[in-house]
């Protein structure tokens, strides 16, 4: 057994070593450091038809057609293939007299059924995507609209949407270069507040300017999909969905199109297995953190000499650690993400995976920002206790966290950081509560929730743009943080603490890409969790938070069921 056990531990280990090779040479930042990196192999996916870039058309030229279609409503996914494959062959005998557009067609399914069981039976399928929205707190940006008409709806869009997951591409937009106002037009190019259920979903670098690592060179500077088939859960019912996107300008036609979508149809399994929510059971080789207790010590004291500096501006920075954890058996990035959701009820589930890339994956309790029509909201959330093993002993650790004058001041420039920059674009700000603890499975934080109105739909971008990154994830002044943590830190963030969400017509919502990893199955997964430093840090107690932030994902590999375990018993649904 010893000798097996050594065989498999020498056959992974040598698998998901640190490459050497040369890292990409897109780079913004005169400050460069040695990295460490991972390179990952892919050959266990079916990668669908590329499709066209959208990036690469003309953002000023409207397409020819943006349609959403209903067909009627059937009992099963089965059925619902059956009816879009018909579908299909009318496309082909009856091409729409338009140069470029984009068409939806969906399928009402009467049953709910988990989006992330028909991702999971979906499994050899890329690229693919899911998003999950929380379903027990209404979003920031209702604020307004409850305070002008009592209209509110749920965070997630459509008020009974729970989560959607796609697979192939029916459009997808990836660049090297940083994401720009001209990239964010070539995406609403696509879109519009008449279908609203055609989204682009994805994710942005947390800063563009650095070199991209091997193991995030699949995702770009940003990377965004259009699904081709999309599932949607909704309370009570689901949805089966087939876009097609097309524009001759980018020598991606009709025909072209509708082949790709067939091809990505033919490999669509129409019966779904209920997973398992319940702990992984892999074997841990090693889990290496980079960077280690001595390293991380060091940095905490270096960035702490110069918070304490006069020349310096810099009051607060946040530091990551990226933790490798190396199995003797595969981790199911889907299979993690269901555990987590039952961790999960308050946070967003996500995950995304391009063609010939690893899964980035998440469940982070922190809102970038929502957009509705005009109306805008963000969140501010900074601070970090854990939960208490009864009502008593939780009360007082809340009590601790409200009385901090440490988290106070770590928070207060997380929520006033975000009020002048929404401040910079809206008319009107409201922040409301100011201050409460926002209570999680195992950690609570300190929470405020604002919200403003823009002055026209245009302002997004700039609502993206000047949100991202906020000092809970950076620091502050932004600026300073950001490069101190490009001389300091010894691996590549990537997708980590940037922005994950959706772009639709006439609404858009954003996550934090944080409590997050990066997984391949067969090689394992880099786990990231950051903590901020302000006058007061102590590098020992700030060591401590990363571990409680990455225990969601560590104790699903200890044979720890996850906190109100919802396992589910083996079934199929046709």
């Amino acid at each position: 057994m010893a000798a097996a056990a050594a065989a498999v531990a020498s056959h992974c280990l040598a698998r998901f070593m640190d490459s050497e090779t040369t890292k990409s040479t897109f780079s913004y930042s005169n400050h460069t450091c040695c990295r460490q990196s991972i390179q990952v192999f892919h050959n266990k996916y079916q990668s669908c038809t590329l499709s066209m870039n959208g990036c690469q058309g003309d953002p000023k030229v409207p397409i020819g057609t943006i349609e959403t279609r209903t067909l009627g409503a059937v009992p099963s996914p089965a059925l619902a293939m059956e009816r879009l494959n018909l579908a299909i062959g009318d496309f082909k005998r009856n091409p729409p007299p338009f140069s470029s557009g984009i068409i939806r067609l969906q399928v009402p399914i009467q049953q709910q059924i988990e989006a992330i069981e028909w991702l999971h039976a979906q499994d050899q399928i890329l690229p693919r995507c899911f998003f999950s929205g929380r379903r027990s707190r209404p979003s920031a940006s209702n604020l307004l609209i409850d305070m002008s008409n009592g209209n509110g709806r749920s965070s997630f869009g459509q008020q009974n949407l729970v989560s959607v997951a796609g697979v192939g591409s029916a459009v997808f937009f990836r660049q090297l270069h940083p994401f720009s106002y001209e990239h964010w037009r070539s995406i609403k190019r696509f879109l519009s507040s008449k279908c609203p259920l055609i989204r682009a979903y994805g994710a942005i670098r947390f800063d563009a300017r650095t070199n991209i690592s091997p193991e995030w060179k699949a995702f770009g500077s940003f990377y965004f999909m259009i699904p081709q088939v999309e599932f949607d859960e909704l309370e009570g019912s689901s949805m089966l969905a087939i876009t097609v996107a097309w524009d001759d300008a980018l020598s991606w036609t009709w025909d072209e199109a509708i082949d790709s979508l067939e091809e990505t149809m033919q490999q669509v399994a129409s019966f779904i297995v209920k997973l398992r929510k319940e702990a992984s059971r892999e074997f841990i080789l090693s889990n290496n953190h980079i960077p280690n207790k001595t390293h991380w010590d060091l940095a905490v004291e270096r960035a702490l000499q110069m918070i304490d500096r006069s020349s310096s501006p810099l009051i607060k920075v946040v530091l990551a650690r990226s933790s490798r954890v190396l199995t003797a058996t595969n981790i199911d990035p889907l299979t993690w993400l269901a555990c987590l959701q039952v961790e999960g009820e308050n946070a967003y589930q996500f995950c995304l995976q391009p063609p010939n890339g690893p899964a980035f994956i998440g469940n982070t309790p922190e809102q970038l920002f929502h957009r509705k029509w005009l109306s805008v909201g963000s969140e501010a959330l900074a601070g970090t206790r854990a939960r208490g093993g009864s009502r008593a002993i939780d009360l007082q650790i809340e009590h601790d966290l409200l009385s901090s004058p440490k988290d106070h001041l770590e928070f207060t420039i997380v929520r006033e950081s975000i009020k002048n920059k929404l401040e910079s674009v809206c008319d009107r700000v409201i922040v409301e509560p100011k201050k409460t603890v926002r209570k999680l499975r195992r950690i609570q934080h300190l929470f405020a929730q604002l919200a403003g109105n823009m002055k026209r739909e245009d302002d997004e971008f700039k609502i993206l743009s000047s949100l991202h990154p906020t000092p809970a994830v950076c620091g502050f002044p932004t600026e300073t943080a950001r490069l101190f943590i490009s001389e300091t830190e010894m691996f590549d963030r990537g997708m980590y603490a940037g922005p994950v969400g959706w772009f639709g017509g006439g609404e858009s919502e954003f996550a934090v890409g944080i409590r997050s990893a990066l997984v391949e199955k067969g090689f394992g997964a880099l786990i990231y969790a950051g903590t901020g430093i302000v006058e007061g840090s102590n590098p020992s107690l700030e060591w401590d938070e990363l571990e409680l932030k990455t225990s969601q994902f560590t104790k699903l590999l200890q044979h720890e069921v996850p906190w109100q375990s919802k396992v589910g018993n083996l079934e199929t649904i046709n």
